[in-house]
């Protein structure tokens, strides 16, 4: 199928097309990468064996551990946002070759 894709095309638009097509996949493997480490750092919900230990944490230290976590948190809604939508450019330009 991608031969009959880039038979109907000239050298400067096949070029255009894998320049498009290699920097929107490198981008996502890169993102989708960093979303794995963000998601990684995030703290779980559920308490595990931590509920037994009875740590007395400060107020300062609980705003701050919010605060972290709240932009790995938006950081990574901005990241997969970014996987979501290179994903979808990729797949118009595939479908503008087409047509």
């Amino acid at each position: 199928m991608l031969a009959n894709l880039l038979a109907g095309m000239n050298e400067t638009q096949q070029a255009v097309y894998w320049t498009i097509m290699i920097i929107c996949l490198v981008v996502i493997f890169l993102a989708a990468l960093f979303a794995i480490i963000l998601v990684l750092f995030q703290k779980s919900n559920s308490d595990g064996i931590q509920g037994i230990t009875a740590s007395s944490e400060t107020f300062y230290g609980k705003n701050r551990g919010r605060s972290i976590e709240s932009k790995l948190k938006k950081w990574s809604w901005i990241v997969l946002g970014v996987i979501g939508v290179l994903a979808v450019v990729a797949y118009v330009v595939q479908i503008m070759t087409i047509s």
